[in-house]
Parts: structure tokens; C-alpha cells; sequence
């Protein structure tokens, strides 16, 4: 299908300490389970992309089967997610051609101040919620959250 990517990841970037649960998610815990234990190749800013290549951002996500988007308060506010957001929700709703996947990390309460678009993806089909406290161990790849997300994500293209 052309894509290199089975997944592109999008999460709020901060440099507070609430942070710190959701880097150490998007850096360990995700690429651990879905990477290492499930076959699927991810693509994660500041790992695979660098600050600064935004027309590699906009090209990365059209090479990627989907979308993961990490939900937390903090991705209300946050204005570094903002160009990410614009391009993958392009790709998934004018062109029809990415599936979302949306993570929420920790009860967001009332979706009403998210982006009018992130709320349509969220009723058309809404949210895998993260049950584990922040500083809990990562779950079992066999828990019900990581088959949820294995149920949405492509089939594995195993290597060998």
C-alpha cells in the first residue's frame, strides 16, 4: 500500500512534570508493546522525526496506516500539538485516508473544549481509555486496553 509506517504518533509535548507519564508511554511503554511484543513499525516525534522537519511531519503521516493520538488534559491546551493535529485530521477527514486512534491517558471530563474535529472522531468512535495509574507498571500486552489497540491497528507485517 505504499506506507512505511504502521502507526504515526501524536502526543501533547511539554516540558512540565505531568508530562513525564506521557513521554515515558510514547518513548517505552508503546514502542515496548506495539514494536517489540506486536511487529508494528511506529513513527514517533523526537525519535524518528526531529524539531523542525515540518514538511517531513506532513509526509510521515501520509506514509502511515494510522494515527495514534494521545489524549491527557493537557492536549487541550497545548499549542505544539496544534500542527500535527491540523495535518493528521486532514488526512483522516477531508481525505478519508488514515484511521485515528485515540488513547486517553486520564479522564478528560467534557470533550467540549477539544477541536471540533478531535470531537467528531471521538463520537464517530470514541476513546480507548488507559485504566493504570501514571506511575503504575505498563499493563500486560494481553490487558483489554493494548487488544483494543491491537483491534484497530493493520495487520503486523512481520520481518524475518
Amino acid at each position: 500500500d505504499g506506507k512505511i509506517y504502521d502507526a504515526y504518533v501524536i502526543y501533547p509535548k511539554s516540558h512540565t512534570s505531568e508530562a513525564n507519564f506521557v513521554e515515558c508511554f510514547v518513548y517505552q511503554i508503546l514502542p515496548d508493546v506495539l514494536e517489540n511484543e506486536c511487529g508494528y513499525k511506529l513513527c514517533i516525534f523526537g525519535r524518528d522525526i526531529c524539531p523542525g522537519e515540518g514538511n517531513v511531519i506532513e509526509k510521515t503521516i501520509q506514509k502511515s496506516r494510522r494515527l495514534i493520538i494521545i489524549l491527557t488534559l493537557q492536549s487541550i491546551h497545548c499549542e505544539d500539538l496544534a500542527y500535527d493535529q491540523h495535518i493528521a485530521f486532514y488526512n483522516a477527514l477531508i481525505q478519508n485516508d488514515t484511521k485515528v486512534i485515540l488513547l486517553e491517558m486520564e479522564a478528560i471530563g467534557s470533550y467540549e473544549k477539544l477541536q471540533e474535529s478531535l470531537r467528531y472522531i471521538i463520537k464517530q468512535q470514541g476513546t480507548i481509555k488507559w485504566k493504570e495509574m501514571p506511575t503504575g507498571h505498563p499493563q500486560s500486552s494481553n490487558s483489554k486496553f493494548w487488544k483494543h489497540v491491537r483491534y484497530h491497528m493493520p495487520l503486523a507485517q512481520k520481518t524475518s
